[in-house]
């Protein structure tokens, strides 16, 4: 009788636990991770060796961000079961929302020791390379994922973003079309898909996947922001300003749908309109160096040059390396006649940017107004090396040669802009050099 009673006791106890993870799991599902949390708790009373248990509330607390919590269970798990290769994985992921890295690596590899063919292993290692922008790495680890699940569409996804951050932007293209294929739904994949095709200046594919995005999610406003983008780039100034006002009815507190639709208003000449978005967008942002930038350029335009100024100043304190904001303070100097002050500026921009042709023409500008003329037409050529293309350098390069009495080398450098369309160039070399 003894041995039957444990025999039954040993029945009771297995069911009892199995309906309390049962109880669990369902919960967890509801999205009631704290319910869940308590039965699988229940189901651990009675079965203190219940690993899946220990893992279910390890997953319960990384949805509830509680990482700390999370990682305490799943090694709970794996102490119970050391070949838990999901513990592995999933320990590492919470790990990886602590920015453990070097923890989340070693998990993720373990997991994949156990078990060669855990495709989401593969898949959080891809993640965590990508994120330590170790993007060929990432690509080898999405590629090990696909091969073992092809019908993962987030893979695709990631293994595009992978080959975008590599320049292959075709193969990237290839990945969501794939997940678009598995899932048609999949607002991401065209979101994704639309910005490799802008940058191989697709811009009506680009269009037609961001409107595909937005009939999928109307609340996507990313997509809004990034179809802006396009229509500027096609010059529909209207379209963009209406996009970035859709992102912005969306979400009010995105800087950046304030900052791009001020640009759009700058185009169209609404400089009061631009500078109450650049101002928001601050607001939102202080440390928004661009818009700070940005809204110093309108001042600019307004001949506000003690304004932009400031601007400028403040966009340069939040980041020292931001040389457009440097050229562009040099401008305003050499309009309030700081010639020696737009110097400064322009070579500290040509310091963070060597290639920054136009830094170089303005430096070659503020040296003419100093009659520095020799200075002046050293600058010139640079900005012409950089950009052999650049009509206005070789035009103020023609004026500098002319001031030196050589007027072969001026009427030389004239012709050149004037071929690259400079119709004051033209006017001159008719004029002076026949």
């Amino acid at each position: 009788m003894k041995n039957l009673t444990y025999l039954l006791v040993s029945v009771s106890f297995v069911s009892f636990s199995q309906d309390h993870f049962e109880n669990g799991f369902e919960k967890h599902e509801n999205g009631d991770f704290y319910g869940a949390i308590v039965d699988y708790t229940k189901a651990i009373e009675i079965n203190p060796n219940d690993d899946y248990a220990y893992y279910n509330i390890g997953l319960a607390k990384n949805n509830l961000e509680d990482y700390k919590g999370a990682i305490a269970d799943y090694t709970k798990a794996i102490e119970i079961n050391p070949n838990n290769d999901y513990a592995y994985s999933k320990r590492g992921l919470s790990k990886y929302n602590l920015e453990d890295y070097n923890g989340a690596m070693v998990d993720y590899n373990k997991a994949i020791e156990i078990n060669p063919n855990n495709a989401n292993a593969y898949y959080n290692r891809g993640n965590l390379k990508s994120a330590l922008k170790d993007h060929k790495g990432a690509k080898a680890s999405y590629n090990k994922a696909i091969e073992i699940n092809p019908n993962n569409a987030s893979v695709y996804i990631n293994r595009g973003l992978s080959k975008y951050n590599l320049g292959d932007y075709y193969g990237a293209i290839a990945d969501y079309t794939r997940a678009i294929e598995i899932n048609p739904n999949y607002d991401l994949a065209y979101y994704n898909r639309g910005l490799s095709k802008d940058d191989l200046e697709d811009y009506k594919g680009a269009i037609a996947d961001y409107n595909k995005a937005i009939e999928i999610n109307p609340n996507y406003a990313s997509v809004y922001i990034n179809r802006g983008i396009v229509k500027e780039d096609l010059q529909d100034y209207k379209g963009a300003v209406s996009d970035y006002t859709k992102a912005i009815e969306i979400d009010p507190n995105d800087a950046s749908a304030f900052n791009n639709r001020g640009v759009v208003k700058d185009n169209l000449k609404d400089y009061k309109g631009a500078i109450a978005d650049y101002t928001k967008a601050i607001e939102i942002n202080p440390n928004y160096a661009s818009a700070f930038n940005n809204r110093g350029v309108v001042k600019d335009n307004l001949k506000d040059y003690k304004g932009a100024i400031a601007d400028y100043t403040k966009a340069i304190e939040i980041n020292p390396n931001h040389a457009s904001a440097y050229n562009n303070r040099g401008v305003a100097k050499d309009d309030l006649k700081d010639y020696k002050g737009a110097i400064a500026d322009y070579t500290k921009a040509i310091e963070i940017n060597p290639n920054y042709a136009s830094a170089c023409k303005n430096r070659g500008v503020a040296k003419d107004d100093l009659e520095d003329y020799k200075g002046a037409i050293a600058d010139y050529t640079k900005a012409i090396e950089i950009n052999p293309n650049y009509a206005s350098a070789y035009k103020n390069r023609g004026v500098s040669k002319e001031y030196l009495r050589d007027l072969s080398g001026a009427c030389a450098d004239w012709r050149k802009a004037a071929s690259l369309g400079d119709m004051k160039s033209a006017e001159w070399a008719e004029k002076q050099c026949n």
